[in-house]
């Protein structure tokens, strides 16, 4: 059986000011036209269809297109929630959709059920895991500490269950949306660290042929049956050495993988530059980057005169100005954006404890901490939900 394996297409999200809607439209179409061309058997979509819980109508529009010309091609399609997504309204007309061979998985209470799709060396089983907030899931699978590694291991139990009483020789496919050890974050992702723990082991998923994972914007390989595919298109200028693709996976007789990295259409590629503003508009090896977006990082000790209007004039789809003056790290003068860069809340809270009392926090406040952090994101959650 060869599937197409995608994810974190976040229909509706703009790239700083620039509207990706038109690029995401052409994703699609490129989408399709390699289902075709690939004779590819099935479609997984591991989450993050769109960029939030409430998206704009075009991009309603958009995914309404794409699920029916997907229909049309009768190329079956497994889909699954991501923690962009809200799972309640991406799954509203699952029921019908489903007649359709669209099979939208978004209930943590289906997670043993899966969609079996049969070729001439029987059946594939394939199973949805949406994205499974542990705060809000850890009554369904009755765990105790909520944690990324308990809910996912649990889910995965009820997957090996129903697998274990199917035909010998049922092969089986996982679509989970999850921050996998081993996986390179970029800027873009939204963070799911709970506990002070966001990511899960690869060893979650043993026992399956492939696990399709969303999630994290770098197509990866985490081993050869557990792979991100990555986002279609970038979404911050950490992306900017990312190959933007799709996995184009064939899984044998045997359940043995074989995969193929198929690139996407990328409307302009990305570059970061870093220099003097003189530098920046000078040096002729930078000539190459002269259409691409552009993220320019001044290292002037003074900020020049109109930066943007003068950068633009040689980049003209400059998008990000960043200045970072060349001081050293004890220099009064650097910024409090510098000093806190790659900081998560938590050490940026138990940091601000021993500043304001002499002594970081003991390990019992470090736990009142991140348990406020974790309650604080699981609240937010369930209110973008609710709107």
């Amino acid at each position: 059986m060869r599937l197409l394996h995608t994810s974190d297409w976040h229909l509706g999200r703009a790239f700083h000011r620039v509207n990706m809607l038109d690029a995401q439209a052409e994703f699609i179409r490129h989408l399709l036209t390699t289902v075709r061309e690939h004779d590819v058997d099935a479609v997984v979509v591991s989450g993050d269809v769109y960029d939030r819980a409430v998206p704009p109508l075009a991009a309603v529009e958009l995914y309404d297109d794409a699920l029916h010309r997907l229909a049309d091609l009768g190329v079956p399609t497994v889909m699954i929630s991501g923690n962009h997504d809200s799972a309640r309204r991406l799954g509203v007309g699952a029921g019908l959709i489903d007649r359709a061979g669209i099979h939208l998985r978004t209930e943590p209470a289906a997670c043993g059920t899966p969609v079996v799709l049969s070729d001439t060396h029987g059946d594939v089983a394939f199973y949805g895991l949406p994205y499974l907030e542990p705060a809000l899931v850890k009554g369904e699978f009755g765990v105790e500490k909520a944690g990324h590694e308990t809910v996912l291991a649990a889910a995965m139990d009820r997957v090996r269950a129903d697998l274990a009483v199917r035909a010998p020789g049922t092969r089986s496919v996982v679509l989970a949306h999850a921050f996998v050890t081993g996986g390179e974050a970029s800027d873009s992702e939204r963070d799911i660290t709970v506990g002070g723990v966001a990511a899960v082991p690869a060893g979650v998923f043993d026992g399956v042929d492939y696990t399709a994972l969303g999630h994290l914007h770098g197509c990866q390989t985490i081993t050869e049956r557990v792979r991100y595919s990555g986002s279609p298109l970038p979404y911050s200028f950490s992306e900017a050495d990312h190959r933007k693709t799709m996995w184009l996976v064939d899984l044998d007789a045997t359940g043995a993988v074989t995969a193929e990295r198929l690139d996407c259409p990328v409307p302009r590629s990305l570059a970061r530059l870093r220099g003097t503003l003189e530098h920046l508009l000078a040096d002729p090896a930078l000539a190459r980057h002269e259409g691409a977006w552009v993220e320019a990082t001044l290292t002037d000790p003074v900020r020049p005169a109109d930066p943007m209007a003068r950068l633009a004039e040689r980049f003209p789809h400059t998008l990000s100005l960043v200045f970072d003056p060349e001081r050293s790290p004890d220099d009064p003068d650097a910024t409090y954006a510098g000093r806190l860069a790659g900081r998560s809340d938590q050490q940026i809270a138990e940091d601000f404890v021993a500043h304001v009392r002499g002594a970081g926090p003991d390990e019992r406040e470090q736990g009142v901490l991140r348990d406020a952090f974790d309650a604080v994101r699981a609240d937010e959650t369930v209110r973008e939900v609710a709107r």
